[in-house]
């Protein structure tokens, strides 16, 4: 539906999202094109949350009937590449359903209420998380002291997560210490996670040298899936901007294992 103004939802939509993840001023890797990726036919009435951007996710948004695909990673990582193939396939099934993308990445990992970061944080019980791990100018994640085991500590990340935690004990104090989180595929940080004065670090997954280095430099270090700990973020944006035009929303669940 147009306004009396000539704007489409689809438009008032992506100018809100724009402005609460402050896509404009906060960093992120060129593959990301945060922002509108797919132009649709203008409304906001079923809204789609995903991971990634993929065809089987977007035949699952076209076949619930979604007006609005939101993913945390989009369409262009890879970069420049033929539409043909997957792609030409991927954007044709989007286009003759005239449903829009909308991609958001570090932009969703670090808001102080929608993000990954900050949901994962609350859900394993992090009650007063401050932002840490400079960035290309800003923090790129979440820390505090917390006063539970280890054991505890994975099982509430488990149970947040739904999904397998693999874990690497190498601190030697039997209880977490100051935790970290940076959701994703932050692992080849933990040297500099180690030196910024975290006991804890969790993370989606990371290099097959992270864990000995975590052993020997006296770090606990929490996988719990890239995947599984980037759910969070999308869906927290969708039930936002689902709240804000009155329209319905689902999450499209395609796990990677990863």
């Amino acid at each position: 539906m147009t306004s009396n103004d000539g704007v489409t939802a689809l438009q008032r939509a992506v100018a809100m999202m724009d402005a609460e993840l402050n896509v404009a001023e906060v960093p992120d890797y060129s593959g990301a094109m945060n922002g509108l990726q797919l132009e649709g036919k203008g409304t906001v009435t079923r809204i789609g949350a995903a991971v990634d951007a993929s065809l089987p996710v977007v035949e699952k948004a076209v076949a619930s009937g979604c007006d609005l695909l939101l993913v945390h990673h989009g369409m262009f990582w890879q970069g420049a590449q033929p539409v043909t193939g997957s792609m030409f396939r991927k954007l044709k099934l989007a286009m003759d359903a005239g449903m829009a993308i909308y991609s958001s990445h570090i932009p969703l990992d670090v808001h102080p209420m929608l993000g990954n970061n900050e949901c994962l944080a609350k859900a394993i019980g992090m009650d007063s998380p401050e932002p840490f791990f400079p960035w290309k100018g800003i923090e790129l994640g979440l820390q505090q002291p917390m006063e539970i085991s280890l054991d505890e500590l994975v099982a509430r990340v488990g149970d947040a997560t739904g999904a397998a935690v693999h874990h690497c004990p190498g601190r030697a104090d039997s209880t977490v210490g100051r935790v970290g989180v940076i959701t994703g595929g932050a692992g080849s940080e933990v040297a500099a996670i180690a030196a910024a004065g975290v006991d804890t670090f969790i993370t989606g997954e990371g290099p097959h040298w992270s864990y000995p280095l975590a052993e020997e430099l006296g770090v606990n270090l929490i996988y719990a899936g890239h995947y599984a700990t980037e759910t969070f973020g999308v869906r927290a944006l969708a039930k936002w901007l689902a709240n804000r035009f009155g329209a319905e929303h689902l999450f499209l669940d395609h796990p990677t294992g990863l």
